[in-house]
């Protein structure tokens, strides 16, 4: 297999063997973060193919200056967004004050308790919007104000859903330690 420098160049060449490699080198990282984001398996395999789609045909933006893989990653976080917005058309708010207030004060997440596969679907579990916020912050690390900007909302708003998200998260993983133990 050639480099990822080689596998670049003939992508921006059109080359199918060249996307064909790079498609199989990220597809089944992107696919675990795409499924993050979405509602099923065939929402997330949506998402990663209409990413992969951009990142051949856009090539030609990457500068050659940073990580491929965060320029590819940042292009697939993109087009997750923007099916959560088509799919949901700015439902933040719905059923969130259903949803009590938990003091989480003194309550720490001990992730070594859990699978990565309970994790992440307990996260899955999560309220659409407060889901997509939580994966924005905790998993890929963007900052309030970007997630605000990102999905036209006010800062307060990313604040809040997150505070929410976390605490809701924390609940069901407390039930889910309790069955365990159990």
């Amino acid at each position: 297999m050639p480099d990822l420098s080689e596998i670049i160049a003939g992508c921006k060449k059109m080359e199918k063997k060249s996307q064909r490699y790079l498609y199989d080198m990220y597809a089944p990282l992107f696919l675990g973060i795409a499924f993050r984001y979405s509602k099923s398996r065939e929402d997330a395999e949506d998402i990663l193919q209409e990413s992969f789609v951009k990142i051949l045909t856009r090539i030609e933006q990457y500068s050659e200056t940073g990580s491929f893989e965060g320029w590819m990653k940042r292009v697939l976080v993109n087009t997750a967004i923007s099916h959560y917005r088509t799919s949901q058309k700015h439902d933040f708010h719905k059923d969130f004050d259903n949803i009590a207030e938990i003091n989480i004060e003194n309550y720490e997440m001990g992730s070594s308790e859990f699978t990565r596969d309970e994790l992440l679907k307990s996260i899955n579990q999560l309220p659409p919007g407060f889901k997509i916020i939580f994966n924005l912050y905790a998993i890929e690390g963007y900052k309030h104000r970007e997630i605000a900007e990102i999905l036209d909302i006010s800062v307060g708003t990313s604040k809040s859903q997150y505070s929410r998200a976390r605490a809701l998260l924390q609940t069901k993983l407390k039930v889910l330690k309790t069955e365990k133990t159990k």
